[in-house]
């Protein structure tokens, strides 16, 4: 297998002018535009040979000419070849294979810098996988034909779908296999879901919320639960399966609320206990708030306020609002899960907000847990730019 487009054309040579050679063999993933001597006009996805100031090689990675990143490494200390990336694919197969059994079968897969394979990502739904190349770089270094082959190879796979990113005409293409036709089944932890790889976001499901929904499934019983920017109600299962007595599940996509509805149904959970509101959630939360509404367990789980670091000052003003409101329909003695899924929100930066946001709702709160992301989305050490999850348990009086 070849799973580098341009293994077979000539490398861009560039060299640092900044002395970034420690961290890079440390395995930080990334070297900035600004940290090198000259970046030419060279195609997206060429391969790199990377070299210090003093003409010594310091590893080997995919160019991007035009992003702040211009290149993501994918070596050092080590060749770049076909046998390397058949090792680190090999490598992550068999993490997730030490992790799941039978009870799990959505996971993510292959997590790009995580798993030394930069860019790249593929999620696991049974038998069915869906790609993703994160930019030009990837896209243009990533023969996805053979990671397609190798899939096939290592696992039983009934098709394998390219999913583009969201801004482009077209929603992806199929690899091997035909096209997902409608929402495909898979379970985590035992529980049922079904997620349409297709039109979904992301790649249909977050699965980086696996331990978390267990969590709250673990605090469920006997409560009733609100679930903010529910998406397709994966908290909100895990809250039913878990004896909650009434459960809320509010986002602003109608087709998510209803298949919402449709994952509480595909577990035989009585339908009445289930409430799929698509809404606003500021302005549910508003108006619950007007009405005396209460919740014994909440979680509020919203999508990136901070996409970039220039979105940071807004991002946090927009969280301490959401959380203060969510705290106001909170029971005395309840207990609030707070995420953040942006990675320009460091965790101290979250602490601080949900500090904040409990001050302003006269609350006091005790932390129960924190927690981020699952072992099948690692982060290299040095980099703690990608531990991205943020979520925190309180127990508020």
């Amino acid at each position: 297998m070849q799973f580098i487009l341009t293994a077979n054309t000539d490398p861009v040579r560039l060299k640092l002018v900044r002395d970034r050679t420690r961290m890079l063999k440390q395995g930080w993933p990334w070297v900035y535009r600004d940290w090198l001597a000259e970046t030419p006009n060279a195609p997206a996805g060429s391969r790199v040979v990377l070299h210090d100031k003093d003409n010594s090689i310091v590893g080997f990675g995919m160019y991007d000419p035009i992003g702040p990143l211009a290149v993501r490494m994918c070596a050092a200390g080590e060749r770049l070849n076909d046998e390397l990336i058949l090792s680190r694919l090999d490598t992550a197969l068999s993490l997730r294979r030490a992790l799941f059994d039978e009870r799990t079968t959505g996971y993510r897969l292959i997590a790009g810098e995580g798993d030394g394979l930069p860019g790249l990502t593929c999620d696991l739904y049974a038998d069915h996988a869906v790609l993703k190349l994160d930019g030009d770089a990837p896209a243009g270094f990533w023969d996805v034909e053979a990671i397609a082959d190798w899939l096939a190879d290592r696992l039983s796979i009934t098709n394998v779908f390219l999913k583009y990113r969201s801004d482009a005409k077209t929603r992806g293409r199929a690899v091997r296999g035909p096209m997902p036709a409608g929402p495909v089944q898979f379970v985590e932890n035992g529980i049922r879901f079904q997620a349409d790889l297709v039109q979904g976001q992301k790649t249909g499901f977050f699965f980086d919320q696996r331990e978390n929904r267990a969590r709250i499934g673990q605090l469920a019983n006997g409560r009733q639960v609100l679930n903010l920017f529910a998406y397709t109600g994966g908290f909100s299962i895990y809250a039913g399966m878990n004896g909650a007595t009434d459960v809320t599940s509010v986002d602003l996509a109608k087709p998510a609320m209803e298949e919402a509805d449709r994952n509480w149904a595909l577990n035989g959970l009585p339908p009445d206990h289930h409430h799929a509101i698509a809404a606003d959630a500021f302005e549910f939360l508003e108006q619950a708030k007007a009405q005396k509404r209460t919740w014994d367990l909440i979680v509020v789980d919203p999508p990136s306020f901070a996409p970039a670091e220039r979105h940071v000052v807004k991002a946090t003003a927009s969280y301490q609002s959401l959380f203060t409101a969510a705290l106001n329909v909170l029971s005395p003695g309840g207990i609030i899960a707070l995420s953040s899924c942006s990675s320009h929100i460091s965790q101290a930066m979250f602490y601080d907000i949900c500090e904040t946001a409990v001050s302003k709702a006269r609350r006091q709160a005790t932390i129960l847990g924190v927690h981020g992301q699952p072992a099948d989305h690692p982060f290299p050490l040095i980099c703690r730019e990608l531990q991205y999850l943020k979520f925190i348990l309180l127990r508020v009086r």
